[in-house]
């Protein structure tokens, strides 16, 4: 698909990897529209960029159907839509009092990250689905974004590597069974990158955390993720997978 002059959805495009994603599509002339739960973050990006920022809770349908509505009357049906949003939290399953963690730390992390890109992707292919088609008979694609997490979940990730582990296993699934409407489904499951809430460790563990990367020696650059998301959205025979964007990183336990 040509990303020029189609109108693409962005969660979590209020900062960082959705956010470069965000510039990304824009540049390559897309009308997009910035959702994310922190509305001003989203207004800022969608300003730089002319486009539209709206305050969206993706794992809330009514929220997800508001922005949509609004999304599809500034900017027409959406073709492309980026599942960046997500959360992250670390508890292990038993603290250090011998205290059993609580539950609802679990379920928060997967309500946003599983639960939200399923539902915001129910809700915009549905509209997806009923578009002509172009090229191929492709009416759209949808990419999500996991977590090498979800592979090498490290000491109190529990929560976090299983809500993307969640992703990556309803990628193929959610390819197959869009695959009659001529939407396409991929995922990235990015490694360590740059964003601003890796920034806000101290230079010395960003350090030691680049040192582990076997190359290139450093934290993946927002850029590099907005890359690969645009080029899926080119590729027409890209389905059904799931990427890992990590410089061949393999977490360790802790």
């Amino acid at each position: 698909m040509q990303i020029q002059g189609q109108a693409a959805l962005v969660t979590g495009g209020g900062s960082g990897l959705g956010e470069a994603v965000a510039r990304a599509l824009a540049a390559a002339g897309a009308k997009v529209t910035v959702l994310d739960i922190n509305g001003a973050g989203a207004e800022r990006v969608a300003a730089d960029i002319g486009g539209l920022g709206v305050r969206c809770d993706i794992a809330d349908a009514a929220s997800v159907t508001a922005a949509l509505d609004a999304a599809e009357a500034a900017h027409g049906p959406a073709r492309i839509l980026m599942n960046i949003a997500g959360i992250g939290t670390a508890k292990r399953v038993i603290q250090r009092d011998g205290s059993p963690a609580p539950l609802e730390d679990f379920e928060r992390v997967v309500r946003i990250n599983l639960i939200g890109t399923y539902n915001v992707t129910r809700l915009a292919v549905s509209r997806m689905a009923k578009l002509e088609g172009l090229a191929d008979n492709e009416r759209g694609v949808v990419v999500n974004t996991a977590s090498v997490a979800a592979f090498d979940g490290q000491v109190g990730q529990q929560a976090y590597s299983a809500s993307k582990g969640g992703v990556v296993g309803m990628t193929l699934p959610m390819a197959r069974d869009l695959a009659q409407f001529g939407i396409r489904v991929c995922t990235i499951a990015p490694g360590l990158f740059a964003t601003p809430l890796m920034k806000e460790l101290p230079e010395e563990v960003q350090a030691s955390l680049a040192s582990s990367i076997p190359f290139p020696k450093r934290l993946g650059k927002p850029e590099e993720f907005a890359s690969l998301a645009c080029h899926i959205v080119s590729n027409v025979h890209l389905n059904g997978e799931v990427i890992r964007l990590d410089g061949s990183l393999r977490m360790a336990p802790r």
